[in-house]
């Protein structure tokens, strides 16, 4: 098993960073580059315990789908997806929200593994960790100027 690890700051209410984090016509403004869009179950608003959501997008040069479930939700301190169908063998993030001297931290732990045993691992190793760091990385920065931004 992969684990992504992240912590951001943001320096806004918590409850409003937890709606800009649920938020699907937000997730695919900041999936610009990979034409990321919402394709069945819940594809606008805000995504709600027990909802799923499909995604269309172009990683690596192919069009994938991932279908995700919201298994778990506390407001405004964490909620939890994991994948239904995809091309991982298994993945499940988790989004924590901590107050912390009045702004939020966002926190992700994303844990993935790939299919196809040792040359998933390998291909996990040498490209697609830092793929998909990078991926929740611009995905938050937009979060933390949209929630920042609000606040001015």
């Amino acid at each position: 098993m992969t684990t992504i690890y992240l912590e951001t700051p943001i320096k806004a209410n918590i409850h409003k960073v937890f709606d800009l984090a649920r938020d699907i016509d937000l997730h695919q403004k900041s999936t610009g580059k990979t034409n990321e869009k919402a394709v069945g179950g819940r594809t606008s608003g805000l995504i709600e315990e027990n909802e799923t959501v499909t995604w269309r997008a172009r990683h690596l040069g192919i069009y994938q789908t991932l279908t995700t479930k919201i298994i778990s939700m506390e407001k405004p301190v964490q909620f939890t997806d994991i994948m239904l169908k995809g091309a991982f063998k298994t993945m499940k993030h988790k989004h924590i929200f901590k107050e912390r001297n009045g702004s939020t931290v966002m926190i992700d732990v994303f844990e993935f593994k790939s299919p196809f045993g040792i040359v998933g691992r390998f291909f996990n190793h040498v490209f697609l960790k830092d793929y998909m760091r990078k991926f929740l990385l611009e995905r938050n920065e937009l979060i933390k100027n949209e929630a920042e931004s609000v606040n001015m």
